[in-house]
């Protein structure tokens, strides 16, 4: 093989670690959220200050994120919001609200109560 076809094989390569480097670490397809817990947790906003809920269902400090979606490599990113006014909130930890990061109700559905803690929906 002469030089410039070696060079063009390297670099190819080169371009394939990355790019499968990154697949490992951002994934085309996000994963799924999991059912973190049945029932939703009352917490306290405080006004001005910003939140990251966890979307993924992985953080073990639900019901925000602690990164979990990053090191498990999910796709997935917490729901950053600012609390508008200090007031107590419910918010889901199903992971399946249709007005995230708050609580709908939707854990009382027979689809999340026949699910598992740590299984998708």
């Amino acid at each position: 093989m002469d030089r410039p076809a070696q060079l063009a094989l390297q670099k190819l390569n080169q371009r394939r670690d990355i790019s499968s480097w990154l697949a490992r670490w951002f994934p085309k397809a996000p994963a799924k959220p999991v059912v973190a817990l049945k029932t939703p947790i009352k917490v306290e906003l405080v006004a001005g200050k910003t939140y990251r809920w966890c979307v993924c269902g992985r953080s073990k400090k639900q019901p925000f994120c602690d990164g979990s979606h990053f090191f498990q490599r999910t796709g997935l990113s917490p729901l950053k919001f600012k609390a508008q006014e200090t007031r107590m909130v419910v918010l889901c930890t199903c992971k399946a609200t249709q007005k995230p990061p708050f609580c709908d109700g939707t854990h009382k559905s027979e689809r999340v109560q026949k699910a598992e803690v740590g299984s998708p929906l």
